[in-house]
């Protein structure tokens, strides 16, 4: 990537666990709640509509957080594709693909954190895997990957056998807290604390760094821990954290269940100076409001705790770009 060429972040999916959409009762409820604001407006075009909308609406009323699973891009400038991870985001990603860039001769790395469900299953709806001409390198850490693909295509699952899919298709073992040079992209694995293991990555470009740390529960009592993530997440320009429970969750009902909460992610990210921290695998019983409250409180724990250096704080939604 040329020195002057900006990184950019997209994301396809940001759901944890299991999708979801929206109820007949959530639309109501935004579509209630828009009308009393357009109260006494003249909204009589689609401009002053829109405006109204961008403008003088919460994003929780106006838009949605969005419900698939785990899927995030990261454009380089190359030609080749860059993903974390394959849940239910990388649908709607691989439709894109074909509208965009056309059916066949394309490349796709994608990076997983570990091969759960909801971070796999988008892959039998994977349109470029149907399609001889393009070719996917899936990496990843666990000696069990290539089986879990395999495995979600088999009957009586699905009905297509992954070997029957015409791309060219190929599994790549990492090991954790080595450097690698992918697409033109320092890579490296760090061993997280789920069920099963998950590895976070981290990308480097440049003079630009991404983290992708998702499923992953930290131990406050752990100072050596603690202090490897910091390191993990040092002077990164975003870092996207799993965000999945409350801190209380965390420690009390839901310990050991394999995530993290804001108040450990904005720790981490101050501790290591990171310039931005993206709230991430939203919990499926979350609305859009509620998710707009965590970030919310997020940034008001961020003013409060503020050192010498302020963190951005972002929640992740379907469709959502960041360029750094």
């Amino acid at each position: 990537m040329p020195a002057d060429e900006r990184l950019t972040v997209k994301f396809w999916g940001t759901r944890g666990s299991i999708p979801v959409a929206m109820t007949s009762a959530e639309v109501r409820r935004k579509l209630i709640a828009a009308l009393l604001r357009a109260s006494g407006r003249t909204l009589d075009t689609p401009e002053k509509a829109a405006g109204f909308l961008e403008r003088e609406l919460d994003f929780a009323v106006s838009h949605t957080f969005g419900g698939d699973s785990s899927c995030v891009e990261i454009v380089t400038g190359r030609r080749d594709y860059v993903l974390c991870d394959l849940g239910s985001g990388a649908r709607v990603f691989g439709n894109d693909v074909l509208a965009t860039r056309g059916p066949s001769g394309n490349t796709f790395h994608a990076f997983m954190s570990h091969p759960h469900w909801d971070h796999i299953m988008g892959f039998p709806f994977f349109m470029p895997a149907y399609t001889s001409g393009n070719r996917i390198r899936i990496y990843g850490c666990h000696a069990d990957l290539e089986e879990a693909f395999r495995g979600q295509h088999a009957a009586p699952s699905f009905p297509v056998e992954f070997s029957r899919l015409p791309a060219a298709i190929e599994f790549v073992r990492l090991e954790p807290e080595r450097d690698y040079e992918i697409e033109g992209l320092r890579v490296r694995p760090k061993l997280q604390h789920h069920g099963g293991d998950s590895y976070g990555y981290r990308f480097q470009v440049n003079d630009k760094v991404v983290v992708y740390s998702t499923d992953a529960e930290h131990k406050l009592d752990d100072l050596a821990e603690i202090r490897s993530f910091a390191d993990f997440f040092r002077d990164a320009d975003l870092v996207i954290f799993d965000s999945q429970y409350s801190l209380a969750e965390t420690t009390s009902i839901k310990e050991d269940w394999g995530h993290s909460s804001n108040v450990v992610g904005l720790e981490l990210c101050q501790m290591a100076r990171a310039k931005r921290l993206c709230l991430y695998h939203h919990e499926p019983v979350s609305d859009d409001e509620q998710i707009a409250a965590l970030l919310a409180e997020t940034r008001r724990l961020e003013e409060i705790t503020r050192g010498d250096r302020r963190v951005e704080i972002l929640a992740a939604f379907d469709g959502m770009e960041i360029a750094l």
